[in-house]
């Protein structure tokens, strides 16, 4: 099917709360669910077409220009640096990337911090900035139970509640950066396809900044 713009989505936390947003702009993805197998998507006014992607793919499929869009957390674009725009920030997803580990451990003294995480990058320099030597453990699943088993000291995670913090025992030591949703463009499509991207951009820019 022929589109102008073709956008990704986050799959899973964020995927309602995109969805949302694109329907408030009067954007309606036809026949897109949550955990369809279905590859794209159009729109019901031709203009666009969706893909579901998993968050942290989403960068790289935008850079490179297989996608022209993409909304994405700035926990991913922070841990990436892909060469995108980042023209708008789509105010949901609202959450922070925290050091956290077990509730009253005093880490001001430590050399040495073994820290599990999902965003080596991140942490790294967060350690450094701070003039600690990181041991970094790269984790793809859960990373609370990585201090309860002696795997690590602390860990760098998203914390959005802090309940799964709580229930494993763990407490924020440091907030290392608030976390949003960012519309991300590929460079050349901002040139190559500037009309439609305005048009988009203007419709999203309507419904997130409407109370404000």
């Amino acid at each position: 099917m022929e589109h102008s713009i073709l956008i990704a989505l986050p799959k899973g936390r964020l995927f309602e709360s995109a969805l949302g947003l694109l329907d408030r702009a009067s954007i309606c993805p036809d026949g897109m669910e949550n955990g369809s197998r279905k590859l794209t998507f159009p729109d019901k006014t031709g203009k666009y077409a969706f893909v579901a992607l998993k968050p942290v793919d989403i960068p790289v499929y935008v850079e490179s220009g297989v996608v022209d869009v993409g909304m994405v957390g700035s926990d991913i674009l922070r841990e990436q640096e892909p060469d995108v725009f980042e023209p708008l920030d789509l105010r949901i997803g609202l959450c922070r990337v925290a050091l956290a580990g077990p509730a009253g451990q005093d880490i001001s003294s430590a050399s040495t911090l073994h820290v599990a995480t999902k965003y080596p990058r991140t942490a790294e320099r967060h350690c450094a900035a701070r003039h600690v030597h990181a041991h970094i453990v790269k984790l793809e699943g859960s990373v609370e139970i990585a201090p309860l088993l002696g795997l690590a000291d602390v860990i760098v995670d998203l914390v959005e509640t802090g309940r799964t913090l709580r229930e494993n025992g763990l407490t924020i030591i440091e907030e290392i950066a608030s976390v949003s949703t960012k519309l991300i463009v590929n460079r050349t499509v901002m040139k190559t396809k500037a009309f439609e991207m305005q048009e988009l951009l203007a419709n999203l820019d309507r419904v997130v900044y409407a109370n404000t």
